[in-house]
């Protein structure tokens, strides 16, 4: 028989015993968590609770000291409550964790020129938490990556036993909000500032929240200052975000800021095979070029395509092809033509082949100026109704003959160019999904 049971049963000599059996008997003393100046009791209801609290909670106190020399304060809570917070807690946890894609990792990732730098850096801190950049603030557009990078990070750390949490600024807010409502701000900041690794995604959405700005302020203190690592994705540079507090864009700058960059064909391309290996879908070399040229820089999208296409062809029973591919994406191709004009196109190759668009209409002779307005030509006359005269006026070619003649010699260039013909295939989807 414990202390607590023995109290008990030494304040059942001393009160009415339709009182003891109705309240008294039915607590139960905590071993486990009692200390030398605490009593800790579960009642099973809160009529229970407080009428003893009220009541008999100075008697209790008494015959601790009376019987066991000791001074204690004497705390009963619900039985219920605690299991509650103890599942709340328990679900938080998993919570958490389910949050991490296990197929996140670095070697799903596919490396290119565009995501380089934000790749080594990742990496570097996944070996070397709270050392080396701390925080690391990853910037880019949608679907380039940035997710998956920060989340490989995470299942390192998750996998070496550090406590993980990642989540979004949204439901970082929504988490904030429920707890204020509660009046369990407590266990907020113990979840947030008790981590070894926090991972916060798309934090463009502080913008203008001064709460939320302010609880984070005090979050991102506490862990930098204990050395946990920190981990930020956006889809902007923190100087560019706007309603940003300028003492958190300070911050986010003082450890290193990674960009990363829509990638380029080649990576595309290796990225589509990559998924094609993983989601076991066989593609023809024409297809995954038609794919990657398609896709002008969200590669989130590459996974839902792929999808798209192996479900038409089970679905309908038919191979996949290259005319096959391209009716399934025609929406995703967002073909609009109309509204391109000669400028349009001239400044997206001269942007593209990174020249001025005033050189390609010049009279220059080098060997890149000649590759860029030959491509420019070849584009304006598929993509607008411009006559071949029209064309030699705005480049400055003498007549229609000289175009006639540069149109020739790109046409014979896709035929026996593979590498050539998916360039153009890439520059016309790019012009006509952005116009």
């Amino acid at each position: 028989m414990n202390i607590g049971q023995k109290i008990l049963l030494l304040l059942k000599d001393e009160i009415p015993e339709i009182e003891y059996n109705r309240y008294i008997k039915h607590l139960i003393y905590d071993v486990k968590k009692s200390t030398s100046d605490t009593a800790l009791f579960y009642a099973p209801n809160s009529l229970v609770l407080n009428w003893i609290k009220n009541k008999y909670s100075a008697k209790i106190r008494h015959l601790f000291e009376v019987h066991d020399s000791s001074k204690v304060n004497v705390k009963i809570l619900l039985k219920n409550q605690v299991e509650s917070k103890k599942s709340e807690q328990k679900k938080e946890q998993k919570h958490q964790h389910s949050l991490l894609n296990p197929s996140h990792t670095f070697e799903n990732f596919m490396v290119g020129g565009s995501n380089q730098f934000a790749y080594a850096a990742v990496k570097s801190v996944s070996e070397k938490a709270g050392v080396l950049y701390n925080p690391l603030f990853i910037h880019g557009g949608v679907g380039l990556g940035k997710t998956h990078l920060m989340q490989a990070a995470g299942n390192v750390f998750q996998n070496q036993g550090k406590i993980v949490i990642y989540t979004t600024v949204e439901q970082f807010l929504n988490d904030f909000i429920r707890h204020v409502r509660n009046k369990t701000m407590e266990r907020f900041q113990e979840k947030y500032r008790k981590c070894d690794v926090l991972l916060i995604d798309d934090i463009q959405f502080l913008s203008n929240k001064e709460g939320i700005q302010e609880e984070f302020f005090h979050t991102f203190e506490a862990l930098k200052g204990v050395g946990k690592q920190i981990i930020l994705t956006a889809d902007k540079h923190p100087k560019k975000i706007a309603g940003l507090e300028k003492r958190l864009q300070s911050r986010f700058e003082h450890g290193l800021v990674a960009d990363i960059q829509p990638p380029e064909l080649e990576t595309k391309i290796a990225i589509i095979e990559n998924k094609c290996k993983i989601n076991k879908v066989v593609l023809s070399k024409d297809i995954i070029n038609y794919i990657a040229t398609v896709i002008e820089s969200n590669v989130r999208e590459i996974e839902g395509i792929l999808s798209k296409l192996h479900a038409y062809s089970q679905l309908m029973h038919v191979d996949i092809d290259l005319p096959f591919t391209k009716n399934v994406l025609k929406d995703q191709l967002q073909e609009n033509r109309a509204n391109l004009t000669l400028d349009i196109i001239t400044q997206s190759v001269a942007k593209d082949l990174n020249i001025k668009p005033s050189e390609i209409r010049s009279k220059g002779r080098s060997k890149n100026l000649v590759y860029a307005r030959r491509i420019a030509i070849y584009l304006c006359r598929d993509l607008t109704q411009n006559t071949m005269p029209q064309l030699a006026q705005y480049f400055g070619m003498k007549d229609h003959t000289a175009i006639s003649h540069t149109l020739k010699k790109i046409n014979e260039l896709i035929q026996n160019d593979e590498d050539f013909k998916v360039k153009i295939e890439e520059l016309t989807n790019k012009i006509t999904s952005s116009s």
